[in-house]
């Protein structure tokens, strides 16, 4: 009996071994099934590693006006591939040192750094930090598009794996350093020396090799033609990695970063609104990768108006130019002033017209969208658009005299005071922002908050640094022309801001749809309060700091600004349909000249723009909303005018918060 229960027994565990047996070979089977088939699902269509090898001829991308006027055509001329052993060691030095330390230890992916960046990654919520290895971007090269997907890193992994079997490492290094894109469309480093430095790849010296090794991570940001400023930062981050890994001497380090930079004469460039151009080509390059802006013939057509771009090159040239003479005129320093212009499409938010500097040859520096300024009072109405929003009227009244405040910046005790330096007692918001009044403002923001109308700019597109002081009310937080012009936008286009956008569609060689704006949009404030702030702007160009612009003789709003020292001299304003900007000051940062404002120095461009923008089109007035009302109100007490008031003007109101009582004289 017991021999049987025992035998019974071994039966049971035979056949529960046979089963788990059966079930842990199914499960592997499935596992390794699955894993075969992502495997061969991601590599089906992997680009051929062989190909990197290959010179692959490039297709010119051709960029066009929005009535098709050809603007420019970028291409790759051929490269000249050059061995490893006639480039300078520190060239592969900065090379290794900067975008991958332990190159030669790994296998193509280098595990600590994927586990380091997946770290911060996720504690930013957000890509913040890549882990390429040189090899992983030599594979990253292959694909259509920067963008970071899960996906492409997992394929830029495998075929960075592959790609360590078939070559050597000295012969990745090589394939690298002759394919990476290096910026200012220089594929390779002899691209790169040529372009920028005048000589081939085996004549760079160190700070040359270290500008050159700087550029991979940003090649648009860091291009010594776009900004020099960051080249050099750059080459000293790159210099310092130099020394931390042993390479160079601390001596060799300082000599090098204290190397002037000295860049090849640059070839002119003969392109349409090149401004326009660079900076279309840098969001090309962002959102379709350099592979397919340069190799594959695109057709890009923008949202330029060529009309409007004429007319804003030409009035801007000579608006500088009268400028310049004017500030020179008995002045032992002579003074190069310049400026900058945007149009925009107040409902749409394309760009229509954009120049960036006085001469593009001379300087690519864009100073409409890279330049970060002070806009001085430019930046009030945001605060006063605010303060409509909350339920402010145009016609409450408030104290201009002097005050002495704390939250002033660096000062503990803070006293603001008034461009004219005088003061002007009890006046109402409408007239305090048509004569830029400084105290008003101030007092304003301290009521609504700073921390409250900074999130507010924010919203309205702000997105350069603001700082949290009652200093934010007179426009001393630096911001750019195009920011603070899509910020006036969307006064006239009923509190919705629309993001600037300069490219409309874009086609691949066989005519496909590769790329269509999809406008960015968001509601900020009600259209009530947008139509006030528009009322209130208008005060400023009728009776105000913009008055210049009434020969226009249209229904125009806009602001004047003007910075301390008179280093920045704005003017923004908008008609129902367009909104410009205009900022004219020195690269320097110092004094433009002795009493040159907004006024002086820059609406007088805005003017002579405005006026040819909109000759030909049909008479337009601001879209009231219908609770709006107008009313006849006193300039300095707000209420309403009588028969013998002086200074009686109209402004809108929401319907039921408007003046009820009369004024007396």
């Amino acid at each position: 009996m017991i021999f049987r229960k025992l035998r019974l027994y071994g039966e049971l565990l035979q056949r529960s071994f046979h089963f788990r047996a059966f079930i842990f070979i199914l499960v592997l089977g499935a596992v390794v099934g699955a894993g075969s088939g992502a495997y061969l699902a991601l590599m089906h269509d992997m680009p051929q590693i062989r190909s990197l090898e290959k010179f692959n001829p490039s297709a010119i991308t051709r960029i066009y006006a929005s009535d098709k006027t050809l603007l420019a055509e970028f291409f790759v001329e051929k490269r000249v591939p050059v061995s490893l052993d006639v480039m300078p060691k520190y060239l592969k030095d900065a090379i290794i040192s900067t975008e991958d330390t332990h190159f030669y230890k790994h296998a193509g992916v280098d595990i600590k750094g994927i586990v380091r960046a997946l770290v911060k990654d996720i504690m930013a919520r957000r890509f913040v930090e890549g882990a390429s290895t040189i090899t992983q971007q030599l594979a990253k090269t292959l694909f259509l598009t920067p963008k970071k997907t899960i996906l492409r890193k997992i394929k830029e992994a495998l075929l960075a794996i592959q790609i360590e079997r078939r070559y050597t490492k000295d012969e990745i290094l090589k394939l690298y350093l002759n394919q990476i894109y290096l910026g200012s469309g220089a594929y390779g480093v002899e691209a790169a020396a040529n372009i920028y430095f005048g000589k081939s790849a085996q004549d760079l010296i160190l700070p040359e090799c270290a500008l050159i090794a700087g550029l991979p991570k940003s090649p648009s940001r860091y291009s010594p033609l776009v900004n020099q400023d960051l080249a050099l930062k750059r080459r000293a981050v790159v210099l310092g990695r130099m020394r931390q890994t042993g390479v160079i001497s601390g001596k060799e380090c300082q000599q090098a970063k204290d190397a002037p930079l000295v860049l090849a004469e640059v070839k002119k460039e003969e392109w349409g609104a090149p401004y326009f151009v660079k900076y279309v080509r840098a969001f090309l390059e962002n959102v379709l990768g350099q592979e397919s802006l340069y190799r594959r013939g695109l057709a890009v057509y923008t949202t330029l108006d060529s009309a409007k771009q004429s007319l804003a090159e030409k009035v801007f040239k000579s608006g500088l130019e009268q400028l310049e003479k004017r500030i020179n005129q008995g002045d032992a320093e002579i003074k190069y002033p310049q400026g900058a212009l945007v149009c925009l499409d107040a409902h749409q938010g394309s760009i229509l017209a954009m120049v960036g500097g006085r001469d593009f040859d001379e300087s690519r520096f864009n100073r409409a969208t890279q330049a970060l300024r002070q806009p001085g009072s430019a930046f009030k109405p945001i605060v006063y658009a605010y303060a409509i929003e909350q339920g402010f009227s145009q016609n409450d009244t408030i104290w201009d005299g002097p005050i002495m405040l704390k939250g002033g910046g660096e000062e503990e005790n803070w006293k603001p005071v008034n461009f004219s330096g005088g003061y002007k007692g009890e006046m109402t918001l409408r007239w305090a922002l048509a004569v830029s009044e400084n105290i008003p403002a101030v007092k304003l923001l301290n009521k609504l908050g700073v921390e409250s109308v900074a999130q507010f700019a924010r919203r309205m597109g702000i997105t350069s640094l603001l700082q949290p002081n009652l200093t934010l009310a007179l426009g001393a937080s630096e911001t750019t022309l195009l920011e603070l012009t899509a910020a006036y936008a969307l006064f006239p286009n009923h509190g919705v801001w629309v993001k600037p956008c300069a490219v409309v569609e874009v086609f691949d060689g066989d005519g496909r749809l590769l790329w269509r704006m999809k406008p960015q949009r968001r509601t900020v404030m009600r259209k009530e309060s947008a139509y006030i702030i528009t009322d209130m702007l208008q005060a400023a160009v009728q009776n105000g700091t913009g008055k210049k612009a009434k020969r226009i003789g249209r229904p125009l709003g806009g602001k004047t600004g003007t910075t301390n020292t008179y280093r920045d001299a704005l003017f923004i304003g908008f008609s129902p349909g367009l909104v410009t900007g205009v900022w004219t000051g020195c690269d320097k940062n110092e004094s433009i000249g002795n009493h040159e404002t907004g006024a002086s120095a820059a609406l007088p461009i805005w003017v002579d723009f405005m006026e040819g923008a909109l000759t030909g089109e049909p008479y337009q007035d601001f879209a009231a909303p219908e609770n709006i009302v107008r009313v006849r109100i006193d300039r300095e007490s707000g209420l309403l005018a009588s028969k013998d008031c002086p200074f009686a003007e109209e402004a809108a109101f929401i319907k039921g918060t408007e003046p009820q009582e009369y004024c007396r004289h």
